[in-house]
Order: C-alpha cells, then structure tokens, then sequence
C-alpha cells in the first residue's frame, strides 16, 4: 500500500511538473515573440500618422453594407487621437487624449465621452510602440490577453505566435503576431449596450511606412462572429508634425 501511494504522488508531482513546465515554455515563447518584434522595430521613429480611409458599416445580419462614410484619422504619439468621419454629408470629430474622449457632433454640439474600448484599436494595434515586451504584454493582459498561453500558426504562409490561446481557439482573447508586420488580429471580450459579447479585430494588406514598420491598410471588425466593418486605408503618412491644438479638447469646442 505505502508503495502504491508512492507510486500515486509521484504521477501528481510528475503531472504538476509538466505542466508548470509547459507553462512556462509558453510564457517564454510569447515574451521571445513580443522582444523579437520589439527589436526589431527599435530604430524606428513615428511621432504622428495621417491616415485617410473609407469606412463600410454593415447591417446586422453582418452581410450586407449599411453605410459608407470617409475618415480622416490623425494620431500623435503617444496617447492622443483625432478621427473626423463625414457621413451622410454630416462631420463628426472624436478626441481621444490620455484615455478621455470628446465629440463635437454635426450640429456643433462639443461633450466628453464615456471611453470605449474598441477605440483603443488604432493606435495600439496600428502603430509601432517605444514600450518594453514586458509592457506590451502586460497591457495585453488589462485586455484579458494570458501570456501564460502561446501558439504558433500558419497564415497565407507566414507563421503567426498567437499569444493567450491555443491554435482553432476562437473564444478565448488573444493577439495574433506576426513578426514582420506586429499585430494582425485581436480577439477579446468587451462589453457593449446589448452586453458583454466576443470582439475580432483583424488587420492586413500591410505596406511599408517608414523604416522596417508595415501600415495595415484593411481593417476588418467582428462582433459575436458578424461582421460589422470595414475599413480600406487610401494613403498613410508618417511624421508630419501635426500641431497640438488638433488635439485640444477647448479648441474642439471653438471649432466652426
């Protein structure tokens, strides 16, 4: 019996061994991939970006084009974004600086915003970052992303770390990286009007910009497996030097 026992623990100590070990092979390799990227973006300066894309909204049913608009999307590094989007002949401008938003709607009516999530995408997703791999990944885990979990898988060719799930995992949140071009997909939970529900960002048809850096230039948006937008990218400039009061919630205000 005591060799039995024996024989019992050791399979438990054995089994918490390899999985402590797995663990932390899949923490190890999600950090390589981030610290590679990292690196290999370390000589690259943007202070600003100019995008001008056509934006697709689409029904419901995540099908059928809903509406089409132009935006006008500035960013000045880091933390402060600008899009103004004209639709239906109506211009709106959102001002996101230091995690707070403002809007002045078409009617000149100017307030400030709850934040939402899924404005975050742009400039975390989109644009090269000065952080360390150890903040990148701890700003992925505030999305829910583990870094304890990693994958690799084949996409178009090109192999891709996912990092907070396993391969054919669709559920759970994770960033998709690839190492030429950063990140391609997001996947994570955000709660929207109707609920809490499963939001997939993907980006791709990547061009140079400057440097070793590569600019998505289509953007697509999925809420709960629909598909709710998309976004084709006309021109992308970088460092242009844009001036602050773009970004100056009072002169928003003072805007006609």
């Amino acid at each position: 019996m005591g060799r039995m026992r024996a024989a019992a623990l050791g399979l438990v100590l054995g089994a918490a061994f390899l999985g402590a070990t797995a663990a932390l092979g899949a923490d190890a390799a999600a950090r390589a991939a981030v610290q590679a990227f990292v690196a290999r973006l370390g000589e690259v300066e943007i202070h600003d970006l100019v995008v001008e894309q056509r934006v697709t909204r689409y029904h419901p049913d995540g099908l059928h084009p809903a509406v089409h608009g132009e935006q006008k999307l500035l960013m000045k590094l880091p933390g402060r974004q600008r899009l103004e989007e004209v639709i239906d002949g109506r211009r709106e401008v959102k001002l996101l600086v230091d995690g707070r938003t403002w809007i002045r709607r078409a009617d000149g009516q100017t307030f400030e915003a709850p934040p939402s999530p899924q404005d975050r995408s742009a400039s975390d997703f989109m644009t090269p970052s000065k952080r360390s791999a150890d903040d990148l990944l701890a700003g992925w885990r505030a999305l829910g992303v583990r870094d304890d979990v990693s994958d690799t898988v084949r996409v178009g060719g090109r192999a891709i770390t996912v990092i907070g799930a396993r391969a054919g995992d669709r559920e759970s949140p994770a960033v998709w990286l690839d190492p030429e071009r950063g990140v391609v997909r997001f996947i994570g939970r955000e709660t929207l009007p109707k609920g809490p529900t499963l939001v997939d960002r993907a980006f791709s048809e990547h061009r140079p910009l400057r440097g070793g850096f590569q600019f998505p230039y289509r953007q697509e948006a999925f809420i709960g497996g629909r598909l709710v937008l998309v976004v084709n990218v006309r021109s992308a400039v970088a460092n242009v030097d844009l001036p602050d009061a773009l970004f100056d919630p009072g002169a928003l205000k003072r805007e006609r």
